[in-house]
């Protein structure tokens, strides 16, 4: 068996977990990561064991704690909806009448035709009403009354 001190252990284990979070770019083991360094310092330090394990938990536990909501806040906000998922809260005009007891309606957005039903199903919509795109299921836009007419429309 290998015979390794406590401090290589401690950059084994940070080695591992930043490689981890290199691979996987989850937010989920810098963390852990940083723990395992200020263990390392303080075996480096001839700190006891139970010192060491309870930094490396302490500090994990505040950086988690403290940075990841920064981090989750600050690395969504610059993620850019794509497809379907930009559509939602886009106010469309309907060009077939919608009327979920009959398995009918229709909008077009972007030049893409939708099948669409209302979020509510005792409210129907005529053609050329405007609609605001609540959800989308499957291939289907869930929509429902639009309070505007003229922000954010698709006319398309």
């Amino acid at each position: 068996m290998v015979n390794m001190s406590v401090p290589m252990i401690w950059m084994l284990i940070m080695i591992v977990l930043l490689v981890i979070e290199l691979l996987t770019l989850g937010l989920t083991t810098i963390w852990f990561a940083a723990g395992a360094l200020c263990a390392l310092i303080a075996s480096i330090a001839d700190a006891s064991f139970t010192v060491q394990i309870v930094l490396f938990f302490a500090v994990s536990i505040v950086m988690l704690l403290i940075t990841r909501p920064w981090a989750i806040r600050y690395l969504n906000s610059r993620t850019t909806k794509t497809n379907a998922e930009a559509l939602i809260g886009r106010v469309v005009r309907v060009t077939k009448d919608i009327n979920n007891l009959r398995d009918e309606g229709q909008v077009v957005v972007d030049g893409m035709e939708w099948a669409a039903r209302s979020s509510d199903s005792t409210v129907t919509f005529r053609k050329d009403e405007f609609v605001v795109v609540d959800r989308i299921e499957g291939v289907k836009m869930i929509v429902s009354k639009s309070n505007e007419e003229g922000n954010n429309i698709c006319h398309r």
